[in-house]
C-alpha cells in the first residue's frame, strides 16, 4: 500500500511511524484507518523491524476522529458496525504487533488519539499534551477503540471512570503522576528521548523482547499468578535455551555489548 495519511521511516532496527495529516491536527479519517490496519497488520510477521516510535506531525499529536467523516458511525446497525470496526481494528493490531510501540505525543491527543497512547507500550509527552476521552462529549459513550479496556488498567477504575464519563481533561502533570507518561519533555527532545529508550531496548535480544510486550499483554488478563508465572517460566526457556542468557552473562562480565543472534 502507498500511504498518504502516514510517513515510514527507516532507521536501523527502528520504524518511526509518523501520523501526516497536519492541516487537521492528524484528525483520523477512513483512508487513515486502512493505512495503519495495513502497516501494524505487516509487524506480525516481520522479524526486521524491533521497535516502533509513534509519533504525529505538525501542531499536534493526534485530535481523534475527523467529524467530517465520522458520518458513517450513523449508517445503521450493519454498515455503522462496519465503520466502527475499521477504527478498533487499528488498537487490535497496535496489541498484536510483537514490536515494542514508544508513543511520543504533544499538544492534542484526544479520543481516538488518547487511544493510541493508550494502546502503545510506552507513552513520553510534552508539556503541553492535553488528553481527553472526546467520545462521550458529542453523544456517543466514553466505551470506544479499547479505552474501556485500557484506561482503567493504566490509571486505574475511580480516574477511568471519571475521564471516560465527562471528557474531562487531563494534562500532562496529572498523567505522569498516574503513571500513565513515563517522561515528559521539551518537543525538542521528544526525538532524541525515544531514540534513546529504543537504544536501551535494542541492546536486549530480540526473542526477548517480543516475549516482553507478549508476556506483559497476557499477563494483564492472567486468571491467576499461576498463569501468569507458567508464561514466564517458558519465556525464560525459550531465551535461555537459544543461547541468549549465556551471551548476556559473558558480555556482562566482559564489559561489552552484548551480540544476539537472531536466529
Amino acid at each position: 500500500m502507498n500511504y498518504e495519511t502516514i510517513e515510514i521511516e527507516r532507521d536501523g532496527a527502528i520504524e518511526w511511524l509518523t501520523l501526516n495529516r497536519p492541516d487537521k491536527l492528524n484528525a483520523i479519517n477512513p483512508q487513515m484507518c486502512d493505512e495503519l490496519q495495513d502497516y501494524f497488520g505487516s509487524l506480525e510477521t516481520r522479524q526486521d523491524i524491533r521497535v516502533v516510535m509513534l509519533r504525529g506531525a505538525g501542531r499536534a499529536f493526534c485530535a481523534g476522529y475527523d467529524l467530517k467523516a465520522a458520518a458513517g458511525v450513523s449508517a445503521g446497525p450493519v454498515s455503522g458496525l462496519r465503520f466502527q470496526r475499521q477504527i478498533s481494528e487499528v488498537y487490535m493490531r497496535m496489541r498484536r504487533c510483537p514490536q515494542p510501540i514508544v508513543c511520543l505525543a504533544h499538544g492534542a491527543s484526544t479520543g481516538g488519539g488518547f487511544a493510541f497512547m493508550l494502546a502503545s507500550d510506552v507513552r513520553i509527552a510534552t508539556p503541553d499534551t492535553r488528553m481527553n476521552v472526546a467520545m462521550v462529549k458529542v453523544g456517543l459513550t466514553g466505551c470506544d477503540v479499547g479505552i474501556s479496556y485500557f484506561l482503567p488498567r493504566a490509571v486505574g477504575q475511580s480516574v477511568a471512570a471519571e475521564l471516560m464519563m465527562t471528557g474531562r481533561f487531563l494534562d500532562a502533570d496529572r498523567a505522569e503522576r498516574l503513571g500513565l507518561l513515563s517522561a515528559i519533555v521539551a518537543k525538542d527532545e521528544l526525538r532524541e528521548q525515544g531514540r534513546a529508550l529504543a537504544t536501551d531496548m535494542l541492546a536486549t535480544s530480540p526473542l526477548g523482547l517480543r516475549l516482553t510486550k507478549e508476556g506483559l499483554r497476557l499477563s494483564i488478563d492472567a486468571g491467576s499468578l499461576e498463569a501468569a508465572v507458567a508464561l514466564e517460566d517458558r519465556g525464560q526457556i525459550l531465551c535461555a535455551s537459544a543461547g541468549f542468557f549465556e551471551e548476556g552473562i559473558e558480555a556482562f562480565m566482559d564489559k561489552r555489548t552484548a551480540n544476539y543472534a537472531d536466529v
